[in-house]
């Protein structure tokens, strides 16, 4: 999805790191506007929440209805902010789609209507019970500048953003929700799916309950090293979006144009203990 065309330029980005209350879409949705508002007034031009941050990532709340975008009238706080500031924001929520329920992106831009964009395709273990897994992948093309999409769980497999990455993606923006004990993998998934790919890295991550999400949020650059990263505490990251940087490692590290699509037949050594 095209938010708006262009050359590519530098595109700030923000990853917002907050707490939302389990079961409280109005409380959640106002929390979203107040961060946006800062976001905006940061300079930023897309805004990136955290894993079901409407909700609230809170299983006995998956088990009760889901919003819709049928009725949108929830998203009203933050679709002001967005429709006043001109920015544009990726939200994460369950979503109900027909008889499908998902983890799903939507998209607010400025004078139009919300749209789901993308929704996660590897569902964690605990989400099966309640969601089904996204069919495709998607990117959106901010002001000349393409942002593959993902949540959570899709930054653990390489395959993911390297598919993004193939379809022309610089920026490949996560939002999540991340149990304590989760900080490595957490933490090296995204720095290596950055240097990877030589693009830029993006999370957004949740905090606070009903499970202690660790939060985390942080941004990477196209060599997978740490531009900035936050604790546990609230905030936001901010970053700009640099198309000639991914240009540039891409040249440098050589792993984006030197990877084989087809590896050949792989073959199979036998090794055994000799006797005596």
């Amino acid at each position: 999805m095209t938010v708006s065309e262009g050359e590519p330029v530098t595109l700030r980005v923000a990853a917002v790191q907050a707490a939302s209350r389990p079961g409280d879409i109005a409380a959640n949705i106002e929390t979203a506007a107040e961060w946006a508002a800062r976001a905006a007034q940061a300079g930023a031009r897309l805004v990136v929440f955290p894993e079901a941050f409407p909700t609230g990532y809170d299983l006995e709340v998956f088990a009760s209805a889901p919003p819709d975008l049928g009725d949108n009238s929830w998203l009203a706080p933050l679709q002001e902010v967005v429709d006043g500031s001109g920015i544009a924001v990726v939200l994460n929520t369950p979503l109900r789609d027909g008889e499908a329920v998902r983890l799903t992106d939507v998209l607010l831009t400025a004078g139009a209507a919300p749209g789901a964009v993308y929704s996660k395709q590897h569902l964690y273990p605990l989400e099966t019970e309640w969601f089904e897994a996204g069919p495709s992948g998607a990117s959106l093309v901010v002001d000349g500048v393409e942002i593959g999409l993902s949540v959570c769980y899709d930054a653990n497999f390489p395959g993911h953003a390297a598919a993004a990455a193939s379809d022309g993606a610089v920026v490949y923006v996560n939002s999540g929700a991340y149990f304590p004990g989760g900080e490595h993998r957490r933490d090296l998934h995204y720095a290596s799916r950055a240097l990877d790919n030589g693009m830029y890295v993006v999370f957004s991550g949740l905090i606070g309950e009903p499970h202690g999400f660790i939060g985390g949020t942080a941004a990477y650059d196209p060599l997978g090293r740490v531009i900035e990263r936050l604790g546990t505490e609230p905030g936001m990251v901010l970053v700009d979006i640099e198309p000639a940087a991914v240009e540039e490692a891409r040249r440098e590290q050589r792993m984006w144009r030197d990877r084989r699509g087809d590896l050949g037949l792989r073959t199979r050594q036998h090794l055994s203990r000799r006797t005596r």
